[in-house]
């Protein structure tokens, strides 16, 4: 099979962001398939771009990469952000069309633009479309705020029903979402879920190398790893580190970009909290080094109701890793964390509740050994990355061997 991914936000190994998507068209690759991806230039993360034009088209461990024209403020404002997301489904439409033998053609959301993308050029081109759910846009949106104009919810809503309808498969990474998609229309869905790979977290110095860049051999860290965005509620973070600032060896570190981190740095200085420590995007091969250095790590988000439905890939990351986990999100990430017993729930919007099981974690290195042990040994089991792939190349040879 030949198949077409158009993802906007498409990273590998060696830069920062989710790489569910490279981890994915890697063992197609080795099964014997094509993958060709339509992608930006602009770090999602970040909203930068690191590229050279000599990299804006390469073949890396064996997938075709095409990184076609996007708008470059994505971060600026949400008219922007848009601006951006249409910029990208038009550059990577027009892109697609020169690409030859097409297979089956994949679409992912979010951002829901590019799925447009995806389902035109698989009408086309007369191909089946598989369109992969990862966040529930833009419902999402809404209840957080930034989508407010009246005229561009409709349209969204619109959108997100058609294309759920037009849709051969439809693939969701959380069982959260698969009642909100049937309910706008989805069949023929397939419920393949974020994970991980274990043999990607073995670092080989057990994170000191991490410690001693940044001065902190003999503390207990607290870590969050992920996006710096309105979602991700990292002022409860914030308010954790200021009740707990007197607790010399107790140290946060938050690594990764968005658009709230310079309010964040802001809010920081502004407290004068010096045991909050800021660190750029770390790419994902040089992540077990850092999540090696924590004794905890954090997955948080907004205490919305839509957000019990997510399964948030830094989780599997950090069970990955061995991390003790304190989650303060509640729903369909929850049962895993307890069926997993790899970590502790804490209230959403709690500060206080938070900084408790800090100080309980930081008293109990057994308890956290077992934790992060039990995250692992679940993973295996339930969450591989190789198992998943599998299940998700059967989905693609079903779409190929009906269609054909």
């Amino acid at each position: 099979m030949h198949i077409l991914l158009i993802h906007q936000a498409f990273a590998s190994l060696n830069e920062a962001g989710g790489t569910r998507h490279f981890e994915l068209a890697t063992h197609l690759v080795k099964k014997g398939h094509k993958v060709t991806i339509i992608a930006s230039p602009i770090s999602y993360l970040t909203g930068t771009s690191t590229l050279s034009e000599s990299n804006k088209q390469m073949k890396y461990k064996g997938i075709e990469i095409f990184r076609t024209y996007t708008y470059p403020a994505l971060h600026k404002s949400f008219f922007h952000r848009v601006i951006s997301f249409l910029s990208f489904m038009m550059s990577s439409f027009l892109k697609s069309l020169s690409v030859c033998d097409v297979d089956i053609v994949w679409g992912t959301s979010p951002p829901i633009f590019q799925s447009l993308s995806a389902w035109m050029i698989a009408r086309l081109k007369h191909k089946p479309f598989l369109l992969e759910i990862r966040d529930l846009w833009p419902a999402f949106a809404i209840q957080v705020g930034v989508l407010k104009n009246p005229l561009l919810i409709n349209l969204s809503l619109w959108l997100e029903k058609f294309l759920y309808q037009h849709a051969d498969k439809i693939v969701v990474n959380s069982p959260g979402f698969i009642q909100h998609v049937q309910d706008k229309g989805a069949h023929h869905i397939y419920m393949i879920p974020n994970g991980s790979d274990i043999d990607m977290f073995f670092p080989t110095d057990g994170g000191l190398n991490f410690r001693r860049q940044y001065h902190l051999e003999q503390q207990f860290i607290v870590m969050y790893a992920g996006a710096h965005g309105i979602s991700n509620d990292l002022d409860v973070i914030l308010a954790t580190a200021k009740i707990l600032r007197n607790h010399n060896q107790i140290k946060f570190i938050l690594i990764g970009d968005g658009k709230e981190k310079p309010a964040l740095l802001k809010s920081a200085k502004a407290e004068n909290l010096s045991n909050v420590i800021f660190v750029d995007p770390i790419a994902k091969n040089q992540m077990a080094e850092a999540l090696a250095a924590a004794d905890v790590c954090i997955a948080i988000l907004k205490p919305i109701e839509l957000f019990n439905t997510t399964y948030p890939n830094k989780v599997f990351d950090y069970m990955a890793a061995g991390r003790a986990i304190l989650l303060l999100i509640d729903g369909a990430i929850r049962k895993v964390v307890e069926n997993a017993k790899c970590g502790i729930f804490v209230k959403p919007g709690n500060p206080q509740e938070l900084a408790k099981y800090i100080l309980w974690m930081s008293n109990h290195p057994d308890e956290r050994k077992k934790m992060g042990n039990a995250g692992q040994e679940y993973l295996k089991t339930h969450f591989n990355r190789a198992k998943i792939a599998e299940e998700f190349m059967e989905v693609l040879e079903c779409m190929n061997k009906n269609h054909g």
